[in-house]
């Protein structure tokens, strides 16, 4: 049988191994042999009178293979790849496979090796063998029908009416198969121990290879820097354990307690546990009867389910992002609320992406619900009746931890790049260590185990022991800083991505305008013309019934909730809002109109329209009488009337190209032998037919102030910026001119005459001829060509706006990589063509940034490079939020009075408001209010019941107080000191976790804003965090470039560091490597870009360069001090460490090169902080430069204590004056290669990146021409 291949996206491949018996693993079987065989001849050739080898080689070979030996060890447990070939070998017949070497797509995790599990599951009256193996908290079962692992399937591709007709589990042995297939409802956290992650820790790579260079570094008999070295890395690495279990913790503390359910099994309904829950169960859902006033928690919806009966509210903000809360329809016959897919019919089968306003989702809160005593399987306590369709780590809260979990646990630079250039600078230190090797063997009296020591140690140290640290550290104070800035980050790895962003796309409505709608009137009434009535008693009943009626809006805790368009138009009007009907106000001369809602068909991105069916009565009246109510988007109301006015057109158009939003409204009254019974099979294709047109809602939804001077800068700092929205061409590109998207004459892509209505899907694209272009007023119309360059000078004339009908034209005939380059703006889309938009602009080459508020732009948010969802806090976090800022203010400027009265020698009163309580860092959001009961908090369950924290000094004081010792004021104004740094409760300087209350599903970053300001803040810390990466690089190259040729003119001379020397460098580098790991960004963003990779012609120089001065002046004072060095300094290449004059000159000029290389290379504005106002970094280079000129002068002969001698006057005066000129050379040549060669900036229109073929079809049409 062949191979078995895997499905879908989450895998890119898996193959099949067997794994080998201990004894004949490749990492222990050869050493059976070659550890005798290597003793064996030692001992001979010790006991013989002539060894064939010198005892020092024996050393070094036997070092050798000890160290070959764990190499292999740790090679294997390094890579997927070794472990596969050292403990396993390959299976021909995979169904005799023990494991399989799995192989994850992008960005989803790392390749890992997992066992093949087989066992026996229940199908039916007998049972079948189930293999497959788990990865990532996913099982992939086989499928012999296929012959591929295919992710373990649950119930969620059914026909509706099989959701309609199950009832749930009937027998005990279904309930135990369905459990040995899925497993419980559980997000299983393991918390592993801290030895354990430790010694994860300690085995990773560079972790083993800095083991490697320290034990190097001691056997030459450096001790304080060895251990000062070790020590360093495992505190590091020992803190990032700490954070780790953190952050496990943290994560399983957010997993909700699993409130008990009604479940129905084997033919009646019994409470079992959320976590018993299994897909095909029948659950009885709904909120507590009293909500939080009864006492109990808000239910959380416990697994992702499909509603049959009833209709719910819920809150999905946690998952997606989308402020509003939704409203859930059942499926199946139109019983209750309809339901999208009616059209289908109940043969349709369910997809969760199209069908979502069916599906609760695990972890969302539910705000109201409202039952069906006609569902086939009534609830005990009148809730809703709905069935589970996927449980545990499936479920859309599922995944989101999944993500968290497995994105935040490894913070990586590209070590693709960091593999390249380590090779490059590899080249450098081989050069080096051949050229001490060739010469040292050329001396027979030199000991060969010190000069294979001296050699090795050469070419390790250009690979810095700290790199791994260094850059960890950067991208965790990115993190951090952004946090600070209310943005949380679930993929680290798009941090730097953000700094390379050529395209920012942004959604409209609820992004760039505010989600505050204003009714601004009514215009097309009949009769009425072009009038704008802004007086709702003057328009006609029927429109104000459409305006009143047709509308989804609920009300929980007395409070509307709903689209913010729908809260608008029934404010205006006037009407009030019971649970299934409105009514009217009291006008003079008529009765009040009262209007039960009977069924709704929910508006929809794809139908982009709504509708409802209503039964009208009238205070005092008799009868009643049943309508049918239309709104939508005007193109695609307008076939669906009767008469549409002539100027229909005109009328939407003229407000829309203002900016407005303008929604159709018609209706139609049923015939009077319609009942209400037959609505419920009533094709939606006949309700919504032969509508009589009742005029045109005009709404404004003002742009955000933070909008314009965003796009602004955004567009000064080199931004392609782009709208893509679900609103009308006209309203979009209004906007987009508003704020800068849209600086020239606007062409939309349109379709000519009204659009093909949205239920009908013509199979085949149309003619080219039914698209044109054409001016927003309709003064020029252009013929739609796929003339490349026709299209091109089109563009690079015009602003472009295509729409959603162009879009999908374009998408029919294979044209849309050509135009959606080119477009400024993309109006009326569905969700699926802004997905398709940042595809189409990622596979162009561009870095993209998407920023959106809903569901609707989940699909663009994930395939954006940098995706941001705007998840504002709620208004009473806001305000408790405030209420602790002010409160940290006025304690802080307690504790300056009280410092400043301490200095004066008076004592005051204690303060009586206890310890210091700091204020919430941005990241940090307070507990949540009365009003926000059950959401999450970023400080962690239960924050709200904690009590204020000590300040560290104030427990300083009490303890000293509890011990009976005296406090005086110096000891006070300490504490009071520490009461102000105390970070204890905003910062520790590590990463918080990011926890589902602060991101969403629908992009790696969340923002939680309600403007777009921090996609700023984002492409600031990108661009900041990229610099960062880069300068990083060039220092360590060429400080390890330095390191290589003065360690190799050292050693031939037999001058080595000094163990102090080699402490305070290695002390030194670490300190100015931390302080510019944590730039901060200049609050603006320049017009300059950053260069992308450390493999450019800038970079390349600037290193080369640098190199070639700080090489020149090493080798001038090296030979200056080996002439000027007293015979009695001279030392034998093995002797021990003694000072002299070429060991304190090297260590000098080493020290200088160091502060040389970091003041040069350090890049300030326009992207991080200037190096002058940068002060920790700025004043450890001031006082190390003093440092430096004392050891040079010798200063009451601290030198000493350094292993240093005294420098001669001619010596001494050349070092200072040439490292001057060193520092002015690199400085300049610097800042030259910045000048000349700056990092490529990105056209501002899209049709610029095409300028060569613009050219070169003028240069064609010019000659046709001659």
């Amino acid at each position: 049988m062949a191979t078995p291949s895997v499905s879908g996206n989450e895998l890119k491949s898996v193959t099949f191994h067997k794994s080998r018996e201990r004894t004949w693993r490749l990492d222990t079987a050869p050493f059976y042999v070659i550890y005798p065989a290597v003793v064996t001849a030692a001992l001979s050739s010790a006991m013989s009178n002539e060894g064939f080898m010198p005892w020092s080689w024996w050393k070094v070979l036997f070092g050798s293979v000890l160290a070959g030996h764990a190499l292999i060890r740790l090679l294997s447990h390094w890579s997927v790849g070794v472990k596969s070939i050292v403990a396993f070998k390959a299976c021909p017949k995979w169904s005799q496979a023990s494991h399989c070497k799995v192989l994850p797509g992008t960005f989803a995790g790392k390749k890992d090796i997992v066992e093949v599990q087989r066992r026996a599951v229940a199908e039916g009256a007998g049972a079948e063998e189930e293999i497959s193996f788990e990865f990532h908290r996913q099982r992939f079962c086989y499928d012999q029908r296929t012959n591929m692992f295919e992710k373990l399937k649950y119930p969620t591709r059914e026909t509706f009416s099989y959701y309609r007709k199950s009832t749930g589990y009937g027998t005990e042995s279904k309930v135990l198969a369905a459990l040995m297939r899925w497993g419980p409802n559980k997000f299983v956290v393991p918390i592993p121990q801290f030895s354990s992650l430790l010694g994860e820790q300690l085995l990773a790579p560079f972790f083993c290879f800095q083991v490697f260079c320290v034990g190097l570094w001691a056997l030459d008999e450096y001790w304080y820097y060895s251990l000062f070295t070790l020590g360093m890395l495992v505190m590091f690495e020992s803190t990032v354990v700490t954070q780790r279990l953190r952050n496990l913790k943290e994560l399983r503390s957010l997993q909700t307690p699993k409130q008990p359910i009604m479940v129905y099994r084997q033919g009646k309904w019994e409470q079992l546990p959320g976590d018993a829950l299994l897909p095909g169960d029948v659950i009885s859902i709904g909120r507590p009867a009293g909500g939080t006033n009864a006492g109990d928690v808000e239910k959380l919806v416990p697994a992702d389910a499909l509603l049959l009966a009833g209709t719910c509210i819920v809150d999905e903000a946690v998952l997606t992002g989308e402020s509003t809360p939704q409203w859930k329809a059942p499926v199946g016959t139109p019983d209750g609320d309809e339901l999208t897919a009616q059209a289908e019919g109940l043969e349709h089968r369910l997809s969760i992406k199209r069908d979502k306003n069916h599906v609760l989702f695990s972890g969302t809160k539910l705000l109201q619900h409202t039952g069906d005593k006609d569902a086939h399987i009534k609830t005990p306590d009148g809730a809703c009746l709905a069935i589970v369709l996927r449980t545990g780590f499936e479920t859309s809260q599922g995944r989101l931890m999944r993500t968290i979990l497995y994105s935040t646990e490894h913070v990586s630079a590209n070590n693709w790049e960091t593999g390249l250039f380590i090779l490059f600078l590899m080249v450098f230190a081989i050069a080096a260590s051949a050229y001490v090797l060739y010469h040292g063997l050329q001396d027979p009296d030199r000991n060969r185990f010190k000069l294979f020591l001296n050699c090795t140690m050469i070419v390790t140290s250009v690979i810095p022991p700290e790199l791994p640290m260094e850059l960890t550290i950067a991208v965790n104070s990115s993190l951090l800083a952004l946090s600070k800035k209310l943005v949380f980050c679930t993929e680290p790895f798009r941090i730097p991505l953000a700094g390379k962003v050529d395209i920012c796309c942004f959604d409209k409505t609820g992004t760039l305008t505010s989600d505050n709608m204003v009714l601004e009137g009514l215009t097309g009434l009949p009769g009425r013309g072009e009038e704008l009535v802004t007086d709702m008693k003057q328009a006609g009943e029927e429109v104000v019934r459409v305006l009143a009626s047709c509308q989804a809006l609920i009300q929980v805790d007395g409070k509307f909730v709903g689209d913010p368009l729908e809260k608008a138009s029934f404010t205006a009007v006037g009407w009030q809002h019971s649970e299934k009907s409105v009514t009217s106000p009291k006008l003079p001369g008529k009765s009040k109109e009262v209007v039960t809602i009977l069924h709704r068909l929910h508006f929809t991105s794809a139908l982009k329209r709504m509708a409802t069916l209503v039964r009208v009565e009238h205070e005092g009246g008799s009868g009643s009488t049943l309508w049918a109510l239309l709104k939508g988007a005007p193109e695609v109301v307008q076939p669906f009337l009767r008469d549409a006015p002539a100027d229909y057109e005109q009328s939407y158009k003229r407000y829309a190209s203002q900016g407005a939003r303008v929604i159709a409204l018609a209706y139609k009254q049923l015939g009077s032998s319609t009942t209400a019974s037959d609505l419920r099979t009533m094709p939606r294709a006949e309700i919504e037919k032969d509508l009589s047109f009742g005029g045109f809602a005009v709404l404004r939804c003002p742009l955000k102030p933070e909008s314009e001077p965003a796009l602004k800068m955004l567009k000064e700092s080199s931004h392609q910026l782009v709208m893509i929205t679900g609103d009308a061409p006209l309203t979009a590109c209004y906007t987009a001119a508003q704020v800068h998207i849209v600086d020239r004459p606007v062409l939309l892509l349109v379709h000519r005459g009204a659009a093909v209505p949205a239920h009908k899907h013509p199979d085949q694209a149309e003619p080219d001829s039914h698209f044109e272009w054409t001016t927003p007023d309709e003064t020029a119309q252009l013929d739609f060509t796929r003339d490349r360059a026709a299209v091109l000078q089109m563009a690079s004339e015009w602003d472009l706006c295509i729409s959603g009908d162009g879009l999908t034209h374009l998408q029919q005939i294979g044209q849309e990589a050509a135009f959606i380059p080119l477009a400024q703006v993309f109006a009326r889309v569905s969700p699926d063509q802004k997905e398709l938009v940042l595809r189409t602009l990622r596979a162009a080459g561009w870095t993209t940034l998407m920023c959106g508020d809903g569901t609707n732009d989940v699909g663009a948010l994930k395939a954006a490079h940098v995706g941001v969802a705007l998840l504002p806090p709620s208004e009473a976090q806001i305000k408790a939020q405030k209420e602790r800022e002010e409160q940290f203010k006025q304690r802080q400027k307690d504790i300056a009075n009280r410092k400043a009265a301490l200095r004066r020698g008076v004592r005051p009163p204690p303060i009586s408001n206890g310890p210091a309580t700091p204020a919430p860092t941005p990241g940090q959001l307070v507990a949540p209010g009365p009003s926000d009961k059950g959401a999450v908090s970023a400080t962690g369950p239960g924050a709200g019941q904690k009590q204020k924290k000590k300040g560290a000094g104030t427990k300083m004081l009490d303890d000293l107080k509890k011990k009976g010792k005296p406090v005086t004021p110096k000891l006070e104004e300490m504490a009071l000191w520490l009461d102000s740094l105390d970070t204890s409760t905003m910062d520790d300087g590590q990463v918080a976790m990011v926890k589902p209350g602060d991101a969403s599903m629908a992009s790696p970053f969340t923002a939680k804003q309600g403007h777009i300001m921090p996609c700023t803040d984002i492409l600031k810390q990108g661009r900041s965090t990229l610099v960062t990466t880069v300068q990083m690089f060039k220092i360590l190259g060429l400080l390890c470039l330095s390191t290589a040729y003065s360690l190799s003119v050292m050693y031939l001379q037999g001058v080595k560091l000094g163990d102090m020397q080699a402490t305070v460098q290695g002390f030194l580098s670490t300190g100015l490597f931390f302080v510019i790991s944590n730039s901060t960004p200049l609050p603006t963003l320049s017009a300059e870009r950053p260069h992308p990779t450390i493999f450019s012609l800038y970079v390349f120089l600037s290193v080369l360069g640098q190199a070639a001065v700080h090489t020149a002046l090493l080798i001038s004072f090296y030979f200056g001090a080996l002439r000027l060095m007293p015979e009695d300094q001279k030392q034998k290449p093995d002797a021990d460490f003694v000072p002299n004059l070429v060991n304190t000159v090297c260590f000098v000029v080493n020290f200088i090169i160091q502060l040389s290389t970091f003041a040069c290379n350090y890049q300030g504005a326009p992207f991080n902080t200037p190096i002058k106002q940068t002060k920790g970094f700025f004043n450890m280079l001031k006082y190390s430069y003093i440092f430096c000129l004392v050891i040079i002068y010798d200063v009451m002969g601290i030198g000493t204590a350094f292993s240093l001698v005294p420098i001669p006057e001619p010596l001494r005066s050349g070092i200072v004056i040439l490292s001057c000129i060193d520092f002015a050379m690199c400085l300049s040549w610097e800042r030259m290669l910045r000048y000349s060669f700056p990092a490529k900036i990105p056209p501002q229109k899209g049709y610029m990146a095409f300028q060569s073929e613009i050219a070169h079809s003028h240069l064609t049409v010019q000659k046709k021409q001659q």
